[in-house]
């Protein structure tokens, strides 16, 4: 019997000896599944670190260099004088400026010392887009001293290169502001002297007062050369604080037209173009006399706007100077040019006016009929005629010159079919190039498609159409699925980062939703803009406050760039910079804005403790 027992004993030992292998082998494994885990992280790491020196590095492209968010500032630190496009890849303009662009490189190279000429892809390049205010494309800027001067003139090489060159001389100083300057002791001469006059109210601190003030300069400029000159002007409200009271000046900026003294609300465009027509619609007369049948058809045929007539005995009719006074809104028959005439609508729109008329009752009326059923939606006349809600616009090359206006009526026949059916919302065709922005954010800038569509609603949403071959029944689906809800806002978004794994998250417009809406964490949400004094100065605290919650890991300390971004909630409203809201996990729909209290880290961290749901405290922390 022994020699079984010790075959049994051999069998056993050999079972160890197996098993002794197979623990030793296991770990092995393991280390080496380690092993390339931290292999691919390094890879991952490397590649990058590689992809961020590839953004660093300051590419030429045909004598052009090529700047992006990550390489800007690094290479202009030490420039004097360098010249800046702004482009879009998919723009015309653009693309029909780039040799003359690089032409003007290669000359300004060979000045002594050479002029840097870089050019940078707005739309991905959003954080210097955003800094430098472009809104259009080719935008043309030339930095000095790392401050940009606004190129103003034709896109020539002879042009470009003579400003170019006039302002890296060393002497060179920024001309003299336009815009007067109005204090306590010469505002009543300046504005009980002239006929007419804008006066903005602004704060120093106020960032849509910065936003605006490159418009209003420009806007002052192009003003000044006209005959005669429409003035502009400026009043600091915080130093002269007896001049806002007076014309109850409670917010930043306000803009008031003044005729002789007298104030009235300004209600145009703030941009440079839209407060130059605004400005030059109200210094002319509010009516003008027409004597013939002929000029009326005149005014029909090659005009670009409603058409408001007053019919009356003479210039003794009582009812003449209600009219003269109500008639820069409105009026006794409402007519629109020929161009905007179909069969859908009626001619004229008639109104008794008789001396005891209303004003108010005059410009009700004129503003009903102002619009035709397809208008045309310009930059210019946008702020003044275009703010009813939803707006469904249609988006082409619309040209109503000669050898254009058959195409562009076509389009706009297809968009007519439709709007007869919903009286209840406006529509509006315009030109893609106008709009390029919005149809940049509208996600439709390479759809393909020559006619593309979006519906603008109350809430400031936006809902884009799927590009597919426009027509009236494609445009009538469109609108039907709108108004059953069926439809899903375009968020306009930055790219969402590579590498989010700093204290303070970074949202973009994709990643609002499942980051700030997240229901199982606390979120703190800074709205900020990159071009907001306030914003720069809490940013060291914030990041204070984030590296201090860092170990909480229901808490999520976040910002989001508003002015690049969409707010995809209703209940984030953002009227300033900066926004704070804590949006507590489970009841999202009801942020609590931070308000009333210094935005320093004793305060923040009051706020979060106040109404976080998710703090897990240590003994340390107790």
């Amino acid at each position: 019997m022994r020699p079984r027992k010790a075959f049994l004993l051999l069998l056993l030992l050999g079972l160890v000896q197996l098993l002794a292998v197979a623990g030793a082998e296991g770990p092995d494994e393991d280390s080496s599944n380690r092993e390339n885990a931290i292999e691919d992280e390094e890879e991952e790491e490397e590649e990058d670190d590689d992809e961020e020196e590839d953004d660093l590095e300051v590419k030429e492209e045909n004598g052009v260099l090529v700047l992006n968010d990550a390489n800007f500032d690094n290479f202009v630190a030490d420039k004097d004088t360098v010249l800046l496009e702004f482009y879009a890849p998919w723009c015309g303009h653009c693309k029909q400026f780039a040799p003359e662009y690089e032409k003007i490189a290669n000359i300004l190279k060979d000045k002594d010392p050479p002029i840097p000429v870089a050019k940078i892809d707005a739309t991905s390049a959003s954080v210097l887009a955003s800094r430098f205010d472009v809104s259009g494309y080719p935008t043309i800027k030339i930095l000095k001293k790392g401050q940009a001067v606004d190129y103003e003139g034709s896109r020539t090489q002879e042009e470009i290169v003579a400003k170019v060159r006039e302002v890296s001389q060393p002497d060179w100083t920024p001309p003299p502001e336009v815009t007067l300057v109005l204090t306590k002791e010469n505002f009543d001469e300046v504005v009980n002297d002239a006929d007419i006059i804008l006066v903005e109210f602004y704060a120093p601190w106020c960032g849509h007062c910065k936003k605006l003030a490159p418009e209003y300069e420009k806007a002052a400029k192009e003003l000044s050369k006209r005959s005669p000159p429409i003035p502009l002007a400026k009043v600091d409200a915080t130093a002269e604080t007896d001049l806002a009271k007076r014309f109850d000046v409670s917010g930043y900026p306000t803009l008031k037209i003044f005729r002789k003294g007298r104030p009235y609300d300004y209600n145009g465009p703030r941009e440079k173009y839209g407060i130059v027509d605004y400005m030059i619609e109200q210094s002319g007369p509010p009516s003008k006399e027409i004597l013939t049948l002929k000029q009326v058809q005149e005014f029909l045929k090659d005009g670009d706007d409603v058409i408001i007539i007053g019919v009356f005995k003479g210039e003794s009719d009582p009812a003449y100077q209600q009219y003269q006074d109500a008639v820069s809104q409105g009026q006794l028959v409402v007519m629109q040019p020929e161009k905007f005439q179909s069969k859908y609508e009626p001619r004229s729109h008639m109104m008794d006016v008789q001396g005891s008329t209303q004003d108010s009752a005059i410009k009700d009326f004129v503003l009903k009929y102002a619009l035709p059923l397809v208008g045309h939606r310009k930059v210019s006349n946008d702020a003044k005629r275009y703010t009813r809600r939803p707006l469904v616009v249609v988006y082409y090359s619309v040209d109503f010159s000669f050898d254009y206006r058959a195409a562009t009526q076509f389009w706009r026949s297809k968009v007519l079919e439709v709007a007869k059916d919903f009286p209840e919302y406006t529509f509006a065709i315009a030109d893609e190039e106008d709009y390029a922005g919005e149809v940049k954010d509208l996600g439709l800038s390479e759809s393909g498609e020559d006619v593309n569509a979006a519906i603008l609603d109350e809430s400031g949403k936006k809902f884009a159409m799927e590009p597919e071959e426009f027509d009236s029944d494609t445009l009538r689906e469109f609108v039907t699925a709108f108004k059953k809800g069926k439809l899903k806002p375009v968020i306009k978004s930055q790219p969402v980062p590579k590498n989010n794994k700093g204290p303070v998250k970074v949202v973009v417009g994709k990643t609002f939703d499942s980051i700030v809406m997240d229901p199982k964490k606390d979120v703190l949400i800074e709205f900020y803009a990159p071009w907001c004094g306030h914003c720069k100065q809490l940013e060291p605290v914030y990041n204070s406050l984030a590296k201090k919650y860092k170990g909480q890991k229901g808490l999520v300390i976040a910002k989001m760039d508003a002015t690049a971004n969409d707010v995809p909630s209703d209940r984030y409203k953002v009227e300033g910079f900066p926004t704070i809201y804590f949006a507590p996990s489970g009841d999202k729909k009801n942020p609590v804005k931070f308000e009333g209290g210094d935005r320093d880290l004793e305060h923040l961290s009051k706020f979060i403790e106040e109404h976080a749901t998710k703090l897990s405290r240590t003994k340390e922390e107790l």
